[in-house]
């Protein structure tokens, strides 16, 4: 299943600022987590699908290379973000 136009708006609109600004660190790891709990879901139910399995790890990559260029970058803005979305416990 890929997202929908109304559910990526919806995740820009909340985490990156606006729903036009796609091109935002928090926008794009708020995308790539979404699709990230999708595909882990996915992948609980058929465990022989190789193909899901590599992008999941290309998106779980995409990921990390964005949070780490929020964290030497802005470190309010990636502690903003890993609290919103829960990543770290």
């Amino acid at each position: 299943m890929q997202l929908t136009k109304e559910a990526k708006k919806e995740i820009f609109k909340k985490h990156g600022g606006s729903e036009k600004n796609t091109g935002s660190a928090e926008g794009q790891i708020a995308l790539f987590t979404a699709r990230i709990e999708h595909l882990t879901e996915h992948l609980k139910k058929n465990k022989k699908d190789h193909g899901t399995e590599s992008a999941l790890l290309d998106l779980v990559g995409k990921r990390k290379q964005l949070l780490g260029y929020l964290k030497n970058h802005d470190i309010e803005r990636y502690r903003a973000i890993i609290g919103t979305l829960g990543l770290r416990k």
